[in-house]
């Protein structure tokens, strides 16, 4: 007579079959590849349906410039950025600061009031040095290799509309570069912005291999969503707009304090679509360790990628899945010791899609108004985030006269989106 035997499960190799392989997607037009190899060295490679094939070939060439030297070009990029835009002051003839327009192009988002020939000088000279950055420094040389892989990216990054992933051990301020031919002086404004990355194409910079194995991402009617935020930073901004944003037709989660964010972080049921992060930020580090972001809330307690990896350790299959939004202004800019990217690398780790942020220290006003776009834009899970930061770039570009947008970065996420049910269960 058949009886029932008591089974134990001991061993599960498959995982019970509930995970899928890792999410595809449509592959990139442009794929450009920096590894630092052993000595220091720097190998390129690119491939994508946005440079030709090679007969018996590839796209590949060892570059003469070293780790250090990037590094160190792209912090004074930044600088630059901070010192000839950001608190740019304009004066007089005789060399005495205009009060009644003190860092005009900080303390306003439109910029269309400016003069314009002022405006132009301060763009061109960024974008002269967005393209020393990409083409004098990283991909100088005289080697047969070197130059034919030159010509090929820069001839594709002349086109408009790609999609183009930087798969690199060197994290750059991407979107901060430019290509395309110079144009005859005097340039006008738009020629001018047309040259940067982030307004020729959507970019996303990878670094890690594979990306987070874990339960499909569930669509909600009512999205998860948080602010994370210092209730003392931008009170005269729109950042309570921002917040209204957030909270419309979501389940939105406030947190002021490092006690909360800890508490929650450490959940393995966290499950959030979009975060959120509005607070001060700076460099720290002790040597010879490279200086991370770190990141207050209201009660200045400091939270950093360290912690991330700490809190979300182990949870290999948790359905931790957001897009980050690390709106955070940087106190102070280190030069080249400053792993920029780290904070962001940790939440892409340990699950999160993608994370959207600036690469330098940015006016509240613009920060403000740039969150408030994307927020309205991503919360209607129509577009990715990619999509939507390319459009705000040349957005903020063609209606305000202003190239800020140009400085947020994607880490990861090109093509993360908000997925929403019509109806039924939230």
């Amino acid at each position: 007579m058949p009886r029932a035997l008591t089974t134990r499960v001991v061993q599960d190799p498959s995982d019970g079959f509930r995970f899928l392989p890792h999410l595809e997607t449509e592959p990139p037009d442009l794929r450009v590849s920096f590894d630092v190899l052993g000595g220091g060295r720097i190998r390129a490679r690119m491939t994508g349906a946005a440079v030709p094939a090679l007969a018996g070939s590839e796209h590949k060439a060892d570059l003469v410039c070293g780790p250090d030297e990037v590094h160190g070009a792209a912090a004074r990029l930044c600088a630059r950025w901070k010192e000839r835009f950001v608190d740019f002051q304009p004066v007089d003839g005789q060399g005495r600061v205009i009060r009644s327009r003190r860092r005009p192009y900080a303390l306003a988002v439109d910029l269309t009031g400016e003069p314009e020939d002022e405006l132009r000088t301060v763009v061109a000279d960024l974008a002269r040095g967005g393209e020393s950055l990409l083409f004098d420094t990283l991909l100088r040389g005289d080697d047969v290799r070197i130059e034919a892989f030159r010509t090929y990216l820069r001839s594709a990054l002349s086109r408009e509309g790609l999609r183009v992933r930087f798969d690199s051990d060197l994290q750059l301020p991407w979107p901060m570069l430019c290509a395309g031919e110079a144009p005859t002086a005097p340039a006008s404004l738009d020629q001018l912005f047309a040259r940067f990355l982030g307004h020729r194409h959507q970019i996303e910079y990878t670094g890690d291999a594979y990306a987070w194995i874990g339960p499909p991402r569930r669509a909600r009617r009512r999205p998860a969503v948080s602010l994370n935020h210092d209730i003392h930073v931008g009170g005269a901004t729109r950042a309570d707009e921002v917040a209204k944003a957030l909270a419309e037709g979501t389940e939105c989660t406030e947190r002021t304090t490092y006690a909360e964010l800890v508490r929650d972080l450490e959940d393995p049921r966290l499950d959030e679509q979009f975060m959120y992060f509005w607070c001060h930020g700076e460099f720290v580090g002790n040597a010879p360790e490279p200086h991370v972001l770190v990141i207050r809330l209201t009660d200045g307690i400091a939270f950093d990628g360290h912690l991330v990896r700490e809190l979300r350790s182990g949870q290999r299959h948790s359905c931790f899945r957001p897009l980050v939004l690390l709106n955070a202004c940087h106190a102070g800019l280190p030069g080249a010791s400053a792993d920029r990217a780290f904070l962001g690398r940790m939440f892409i780790e340990h699950g999160a899609q993608g994370v959207l942020g600036p690469h330098i220290a940015m006016p509240q006003a613009f920060a403000a108004e740039y969150a408030l776009e994307f927020v309205r834009r991503y919360l209607r899970g129509e577009s990715t985030a990619g999509r939507i930061v390319y459009e705000l770039a040349r957005h903020f570009a063609a209606r305000h006269r202003n190239p800020l947008g140009f400085a947020y970065g994607l880490h990861g996420g090109m093509d993360a989106r908000l997925e929403r049910t019509s109806g039924g269960d939230a």
